[in-house]
């Protein structure tokens, strides 16, 4: 055992809170639903970059490469001045959706180096022009392009010409729960002495302002030495923690309170506010920071002149008693010491067949997801009661959003998609988190399912929120699919799986499955809506708004997946029922309804179903209100996900209940068509086993045709969202006056339709190519190896289904490795990291993937669902095709493959 999974046992089993201290500040808190109190709903308007630096929150705090207690009270991060720049750094920038040619998009270059899942080692580098920033050339110019055009990026600047920048690396090592030791490492990549101005700063976030009861925290200087300066932190809660500084340097205090003179031309009440220590640094402001060293923000002022090609390094020290030797040789010793066993945790997670390129691929994927955690704070109904907007008064403002949701509090540690694009959850790019998650906390991973399921996060409805900007809005039901998938994970690690948990999981996800057949199944008819389902831009109208046409869409993908919630659910039943006879029924229940969904699919009285013969491929159906309807043939991702819908089960719920055997032949018996045109689930495959699928074997493989052709579905680096084949060919249908187009566009969108940074139409996504590998994992632990197809198609080339999976996942993998030629193809053209040294091997894991070229696009950060690709590599490199066809054993995806060190995992 590691020193940091001995830290993991302690944290679970002793209660011992290596978790308090860790990444959990935004890198932007600005533009967020929370902080919006205007009556229009424009976030980004309303509270702005500009309004950051001078402005207190109401909800939460951001930073560079910043830390915090778990329930953000007293808050760590980075600020810089170069000298020139009119602010100081203290967060990140970035364009606002209407800035951007497509949208919002952070303009900086950050990289998560490394990070345990206690945080007892964390690494972070930030790349910080010597000239100055350009703020203004950024939003001119993104402005000024259109949609066709490719995003202006910092580098596109020149600010990074002649290498002059610095190299900012933020460590932090624990050495016990409560001591956080920092250390920043400044490198000069110029080719002349730079100076930099460098402000570690501490503050607690503001909520004495909004409340009148709380007592306020205080920060104060704590006489002592000037070589070693200082702070104490109090907190009513916190108690006291310390902040010892290596150096003598002064210490800048203020508080963290709005200016309210420069945002709102209102007098401050205090000449100590917020932007106090910017004004001092950059503009000479003496009387802006306290001479009494006190207040509820305080800066350690570093000026460092940096030689060429060499670094200078500062340290600090958050204690929660004052040490007596904060620095030294045993400072450096925890670093070292905690960098090692950082080393030898991951040497037991990474297998040693990815290779070293692999290895710090995964490593710097695994890093985000663990960087990406954030404390996420929002009382729903106190921010309505603030805006006027409180849904129980009879005088009220209309609110642009969440009304329904004055149920929520959230205030909680949660898997953000990206800390600054997406500065808030999503639930279901959290199903996607978890699978990489779990890798290396599963005891996380299962506390943020069920989280989502919890009564201040549920709709009392049974509606899982969906995301801040509208928690109303539809996300596809895949909870229910990571929670087993998870369960069997755990189950597969330990040998006996969390029941209990996944008891109560499933309790709450009946309350979810309920909500959605009463709410998105409109005919009754087993056929669902959902609105856009995460698939933004896909459609040939915004799924989520009423249609040009009149009438209403039977959506192939949300019946897709509420058919997969059905199969899942059964898992679930069928798992909890070998322990416990009243689940026995439950399975019958999500078998028999499985059953009605997947044959609406196909075959719906006769009527327009989503199953087009001719073409071999499900598309939605557009009902019209005179009662006719039509498919609407777009190839797209939205008809591969009924081949998702499948699960391999191994025929021990029937053994034990031989009466629910009889129910099942009986009910089969009495309604043969619900099988006619799906998979019979009675039929045991070649490996001994029964199979629930959408697709019997004719049509699995017609879909298994176009997907795996590369003129259509199948790129260089993975499963694209929409065939390539409306490139020549696009979808175009006129309505209401208008012509509607969906053509293929292998990167950015030319439509604006679900936000400006929003692509299905080309580009490929790690989460939906992740469900189609575990499809092909289960449909090939089912057919064994006698089943083979075409891949490519047309290429004679013959491949078992477990083959297809792992040349999908090579594909998936190669987009952030180093080819033949030495270049990653998630860089495309940008020169500097694929040649220079400082920046070829940093990782940025984006929100989608150039169709053609693997080119990362959308959102940089997205480590949250793109992270997954470290769970797919280590699928491949521990799993193997006899595994899965062995007796009695079930595909990865449905059970764990070995997950031990890289000696007992080994290569295939």
């Amino acid at each position: 055992m590691t020193a940091e999974h001995a830290r993991l046992d302690e944290a679970r089993d002793k209660d011992t809170p290596w978790r308090r201290w860790g990444p959990y500040l935004s890198e932007r808190q600005w533009g967020t639903v929370r902080e919006d109190y205007s009556d229009g709903g424009d976030a980004w308007a309303y509270f702005s970059h500009d309004h950051a630096r001078s402005r207190a929150y109401r909800w939460g705090e951001d930073g560079l490469a910043g830390v915090s207690d778990d329930r953000q009270r007293l808050c760590f991060a980075l600020a810089l001045w170069n000298g020139k720049d009119p602010i100081l750094k203290e967060r990140l920038f970035g364009l606002t959706n209407s800035e951007g040619n497509h949208g919002e998009d952070v303009k900086e270059y950050y990289f998560y180096l490394d990070s345990t899942p206690t945080h007892s080692y964390m690494k972070y580098l930030y790349k910080y022009p010597q000239a100055a920033f350009p703020y203004a050339n950024l939003v001119d110019t993104s402005k000024a392009r259109s949609r066709t055009e490719y995003e202006y990026e910092l580098l596109d600047t020149g600010v990074f010409a002649e290498d002059r920048y610095f190299d900012v690396f933020v460590e932090y090592a624990k050495a016990a729960p409560d001591d956080l030791l920092v250390r920043i490492t400044v490198h000069n990549r110029a080719p002349e002495a730079a100076g930099l101005h460098v402000l570690p700063t501490l503050w607690f976030r503001n909520e004495w302002s909004w409340h009148t009861g709380p007592e306020r925290p205080a920060l104060q200087r704590v006489p002592g030495p000037a070589a070693r300066p200082a702070v104490r932190a109090t907190h009513p809660k916190l108690g006291e923690r310390f902040l010892s500084i290596d150096g003598d340097v002064p210490l800048l205090f203020t508080e963290n309170e709005t200016n309210t003179e420069r945002v709102f031309g209102v007098p401050n009440l205090t000449p100590f506010v917020k932007d106090g220590i910017n004004d001092h640094v950059v503009h000479g402001r003496a009387g802006t920071v306290n001479p009494a060293g006190v207040g509820t923000k305080v800066a350690a002022h570093y000026q460092l002149t940096v030689p060429p090609g060499e670094s200078r390094v500062v340290r600090l020290r958050l204690t929660d008693a004052p040490p007596a030797a904060p620095f030294g040789a045993a400072f450096d010793a925890v670093f070292a010491a905690r960098a090692k066993e950082a080393d030898e945790f991951y040497a037991t997670i990474i297998p040693a067949a990815v290779g070293p390129d692999g290895a710090n691929v995964m490593r710097q994927a695994l890093a985000g997801m663990l960087w990406s955690k954030q404390f996420y704070h929002y009382d729903v109904d106190q921010w309505l009661e603030e805006r006027g907007s409180d849904p129980f008064k009879p005088s009220r403002k209309q609110s642009p959003r969440n009304d329904h949701w004055h149920h929520m509090y959230n205030g909680d540690v949660i898997s953000m998609p990206d800390k600054w694009e997406y500065p808030w959850y999503a639930a279901w790019d959290l199903a996607f988190h978890v699978l990489a998650l779990t890798l290396v906390d599963p005891d996380f991973g299962k506390q943020q399912l069920s989280l989502m399921l919890r009564e201040r996060y549920m709709h009392p409805n049974g509606q899982i929120p969906a995301y801040e900007w509208n928690f109303g809005d539809v996300n596809p039901p895949v909870h229910a699919w990571s929670t087993i998938f998870t369960y069997l994970l755990d189950k597969g690690r330990t040998g006996e799986g969390d029941r209990e948990w996944l008891k109560a999981s499933f309790q709450k996800l009946l309350l979810n499955f309920t909500w959605w057949v009463n709410r998105k199944d409109r005919s009754g008819k087993n056929v669902f809506e959902g609105g856009f389902l995460g698939l933004d831009n896909i459609g040939v109208f915004d799924r989520s708004s009423p249609l040009p046409t009149g009438g209403y869409l039977e959506q192939a993908d949300g019946t897709a997946w509420m058919a997969l919630f059905c199969q899942n659910m059964l898992q679930i039943a069928a798992e909890l029922a070998m322990t416990d006879a009243d689940y026995a029924d439950m399975a019958l229940k999500f078998f028999q309804h499985f059953l009605w969904i997947a044959s609406s699919m196909t075959h719906v009285g006769g009527d327009t179903g989503m199953w087009d013969e001719e073409d071999g491929f499900f598309y939605d159906v557009l009902r019209h209100p005179d009662g006719r309807a039509e498919r609407l043939k777009v190839r797209s991702m939205v008809g591969l996900l009924p081949l998702c819908a499948a699960t391999v089960f191994d025929g021990k719920l029937l053994a034990s209940y031989p009466e629910i055997a009889e129910r099942v032949g009986r009910f089969l018996d009495q309604r043969p068509e619900l099988c006619a045109a799906i998979h019979d689930p009675r039929a045991v495959g070649p490996t001994g086993r029964r199979l629930t699928s959408v697709l019997d074997e004719a049509k699995l493989r017609r879909v298994l045709e176009r997907m795996l052709d590369e003129d259509e579905f199948l790129g260089p680096y993975g499963i694209r969202s929409l065939s390539k084949e409306h490139e020549a060919h696009p979808f175009v249908m006129h309505a209401g006056g208008r012509e509607y187009r969906v053509g293929y566009l292998p990167a950015e969108s030319d439509t604006g339709m679900f936000g400006g940074n929003s692509n299905w139409r080309g580009p490929v996504w790690m989460p939906v190519n992740v469900l189609i590998i575990r499809a092909l994992l289960q449909y090939y632990s089912y057919y064994g190896d006698a089943f083979t197809v075409e891949c490519p198609t047309g290429s004679g080339r013959r491949m078992t289904l477990y083959q297809v999976s792992e040349e999908i996942g090579r594909r998936l993998a190669a987009t952030f490795l180093r080819g033949a030629d030495g270049k990653r193809p998630v860089y495309g053209g940008a020169e500097a990291f694929q040649a220079d040294p400082h920046w070829r091997d940093l990782i940025l894991f984006y929100e989608y993937f150039h169709g053609d070229n693997g080119a990362g696009l959308g959102a940089s950060h997205q480590t949250g669902w793109t992270g997954v690709v470290a769970r797919v590599m280590h699928l491949f490199a521990t799993a193997d095709a006899e595994q899965l066809r062995g007796a009695g054993k079930m595909s990865y995806f449905q059970a764990a493959a070995r997950t031990g060190p890289p000696a007992a995992a080994g290569a295939r």
